[in-house]
């Protein structure tokens, strides 16, 4: 494993970072999720989904063009 991964995708909500891995995974991109919560106050802090820095850009389009995850949290 020899990329770099980067953000491709954020949320508070670990079901919507489970989506986003998953639709991301079906188009063929590898990704994984980060859990970037606070352990003691959990309130604070994200979900992030990281690709290869190769995939960034077709995984931000994939994302973008999916509607489910468009809506505001």
């Amino acid at each position: 494993m020899t990329d770099n991964w980067v953000k491709a995708f954020q949320s508070e909500q670990m079901i919507r970072a489970e989506i986003a891995r998953e639709i991301l995974e079906q188009n063929g991109i590898a990704a994984v999720i980060v859990d970037k919560k606070d352990s003691s106050y959990p309130i604070f802090g994200m979900y992030e989904v990281h690709v290869p820095a190769s995939d960034l850009s077709q995984a931000q389009t994939i994302i973008s063009n999916e509607g489910a995850l468009n809506e505001t949290e």
